[in-house]
Parts: structure tokens; sequence; C-alpha cells
């Protein structure tokens, strides 16, 4: 994790005000925290600190492109992505996370360190089911797609669907016993 002291913002000699703090993030950044999910990543975070006098404001910003691959398909692919998350940041009497938005450090704290928040934006960002944009418009061809139409069920043709809707006799007797009538 002494990879991650990049991430640390010192803010005790910042002043009051706006301060930018820029981050590239590549596949060296996700083996700090031992996630293999993606392929290659491409991603630059912007990271603007707001400081007032009683709390901090950070307003993480990423954009980019992350290449994993197609849950249906296993085809690798660039999917982009542009997401952003704000984090309030208290002074109070001992370290608390517990709340989403709002992380509460010690009065004596002079450094924060924001890279556990821009790894959750980054995996969060990406959606929960993956799939090629060439599956969805139809354009990939691939040799899974073809064994999947393959093996997919078949639509049941107008004749043979007149054909199951006769009600088998056995369960015809059963509507006597109905105590509804």
């Amino acid at each position: 994790m002494n990879n991650l002291k990049a991430f640390t913002i010192q803010f005790v000699g910042l002043k009051q005000g706006e301060h930018t703090f820029d981050y590239k993030i590549d596949n060296t950044f996700f083996k700090n925290y031992e996630y293999d999910d993606f392929n290659a990543v491409d991603i630059v975070v912007d990271v603007l600190l707001i400081k007032k006098s009683t709390l901090l404001e950070f307003i993480f910003d990423a954009r980019g492109v992350v290449n994993v691959n197609c849950d249906v398909t296993n085809e690798p692919y660039d999917h982009p992505l542009d997401a952003s998350y704000k984090l309030v940041v208290k002074f109070g009497q001992e370290f608390n996370d517990e709340l989403e938005d709002i992380v509460i450090i010690p009065h004596g704290e002079y450094e924060f360190n924001v890279a556990q928040y821009i790894y959750e934006l980054i995996v969060l960002a990406m959606p929960a089911k993956r799939i090629h944009p060439g599956v969805e418009d139809g354009t990939l061809k691939s040799d899974m797609l073809d064994k999947l139409e393959e093996l997919s069920i078949k639509k049941v043709k107008p004749a043979e669907e007149e054909n199951d809707s006769e009600i088998d006799p056995r369960w015809e007797k059963l509507k006597d016993f109905l105590t509804d009538k």
C-alpha cells in the first residue's frame, strides 16, 4: 500500500478555497487492491478540494476508458467511464466513515488519503453486466454468439400452440372440485 502515498493530500498548509489535484489511474493502482477484473485502465481523475474553515469538500471527477471482457462473449472491449462523486470531510473526536458521503477525521489530522475513494468511484461506476457494444447492435461476429444462438430455445409455432392448448382430461376433472361456483 506504499504505492498509494501519492494519493495523500496534505491540507494543513493550503489556504481556504479551491485546490485541484490530478491523478492518472492505470492497472498498477488496482494491483494495490488485488483487483484484477480490468484488462487495462486509462483513467484521469480530477480531484477538486474546497477547503473551508470547518470542513473539506472533495469532488472527484473520473473520465477515461476501462478495457474489460464481455459477460456474454468474453470478448475484450473498451468501456467508457465518466463518473463523479462528492465527499465531505469533517473534523471530530475520532475517525468515522459510516456515512456514505461524510467522513469524520480527528482534529489533529493534517492529511487525507483519497485512494480508497477513487478506487470505489471507478469500480462502482462500471455496470454490473458488461456487454460488448457489438452484441447489442448485432455487429459482433463471435463463435460464442453462434453457439448461444444454436443452443437457444426455439420459438413455438402457432400450429403447435393450438395442440398444447387442449387440456388433459385428468386436469379437467379437478375443476369439479372448485367451491367458488
